[in-house]
């Protein structure tokens, strides 16, 4: 059984009209990752958009800064004169002045991901951002699910009548297995739960054999990942199950790939009646300022039906109905977006480098479990 989900992508005045038409009781968030690179110069530019657009909060799903070598942004303030070991003192604090400050009132969401891990430990994102771990609603969940009650890198949330769940799979192993038992423990609360009609999963790498499988759980070409493919799609399968056997919505987010992307798990493998049969609806929004990737290679078929973008800055704008189901829409930001600040501050930069430049020029070539049907 296959499912079409249809997104657009749209300019920032037809975000607004249609933002207007909606329901008095909808409501909207907000989501992006991988702000690495050029994230103080786009992330003031999306904090001012989803300000704009009302969103209940914005999601960041991982990758704050590079950490394996200094940001060109932070670089370019310090006038190139910044050293990696000053670099890697203050690159957290640089990102919570420049990236999450900006959203002001709009509450944060922060989710780890695998360049959070270099040269830093989960104990030390924990350290550093359990402030945004910590808030009511995060600590009234694990609370209740956990008996010490410690912050942890996955944790979920409800609001309205949606549960949304984050999972950490910012190593190559993967989902661990006492991750894998609390998640499908939410999604069994969940099954029961009638005032739940949607879970939001997001996390930063995407889920494994999706159609950008070459940079996923799957591993890469020289670093495949067995337990990350393995994991991964367990997850997928739970969340086919427990579609099939509730009824109720499921949508997927991650990032990682530096690129926006819908329709993400329409592949072979995941329509195979084997693997579930059925394509849950999936969205990679990596666009919030890291170097921007080369698209992965798709059959005619899938370039005329699916909408995949690189080289671009934005992030997906949700707008939720009473009914639970949500529409996304990819918000597509230029330099006319900036803040006045952010262009006064960095000039010509921000268009030389973060605009115009900023790309990779090598693909992510797939490890051989993406070609499994």
């Amino acid at each position: 059984m296959l499912q079409k989900f249809a997104l657009c992508v749209v300019s920032l005045t037809a975000v607004a009209a249609w933002a207007q038409q909606s329901s008095d009781k909808s409501w909207r968030f907000a989501v992006s990752g991988d702000s690495r690179n050029c994230g103080d110069v786009v992330m003031p530019a999306i904090a001012k958009s989803v300000i704009q657009n009302h969103a209940a909060f914005y999601w960041h799903l991982g990758d704050f800064r590079a950490m394996y070598d200094v940001d060109e942004d932070m670089q370019d303030r310090y006038s190139g004169k910044l050293t990696f070991a000053e670099y890697r003192q203050i690159a957290w604090t640089d990102f919570i002045e420049n990236q999450v400050h900006p959203f002001d009132s709009v509450p944060i969401r922060l989710g780890i991901g695998n360049h959070e891990l270099i040269g830093k430990s989960a104990e030390d994102y924990l350290s550093t951002f359990g402030y945004w771990m910590d808030v009511p609603e995060l600590r009234e969940q694990r609370t209740n699910e956990f008996w010490d009650g410690s912050l942890r890198t996955y944790y979920h949330w409800k609001e309205g009548n949606i549960d949304f769940i984050y999972l950490d799979n910012s190593t190559d192993e993967g989902f661990d297995g006492g991750q894998l038992q609390w998640f499908e423990r939410v999604l069994a609360v969940d099954r029961n739960d009638a005032a739940i009609k949607t879970v939001v999963v997001a996390m930063h790498r995407a889920l494994p054999n999706s159609l950008a499988c070459g940079h996923s759980m799957n591993g890469d070409k020289n670093n495949p990942s067995v337990k990350g493919t393995q994991s991964g799609r367990r997850v997928y399968l739970d969340l086919v199950n427990w579609r099939h056997d509730t009824n109720k919505f499921v949508y997927v987010l991650a990032s990682h790939s530096h690129f926006f992307m819908q329709d993400l798990y329409d592949t072979d493998y995941w329509r195979n009646p084997q693997h579930g049969g059925i394509v849950l609806p999936g969205w990679i929004v990596g666009t919030a300022g890291a170097r921007r990737y080369l698209l992965p290679d798709l059959t005619s078929e899938m370039k005329a039906k699916t909408k995949a973008e690189t080289n671009a800055w934005g992030y997906l704008l949700a707008n939720v109905s009473t009914s639970g189901e949500i529409a996304f829409a990819f918000v597509k930001l230029g330099l006319n977006d900036l803040p006045t600040e952010i262009k006064d501050r960095y000039g010509d930069f921000a268009r030389n480098f973060c605009y115009d430049g900023n790309k990779e020029t090598s693909k992510h070539d797939p490890p051989d479990s993406c070609n499994e049907k």
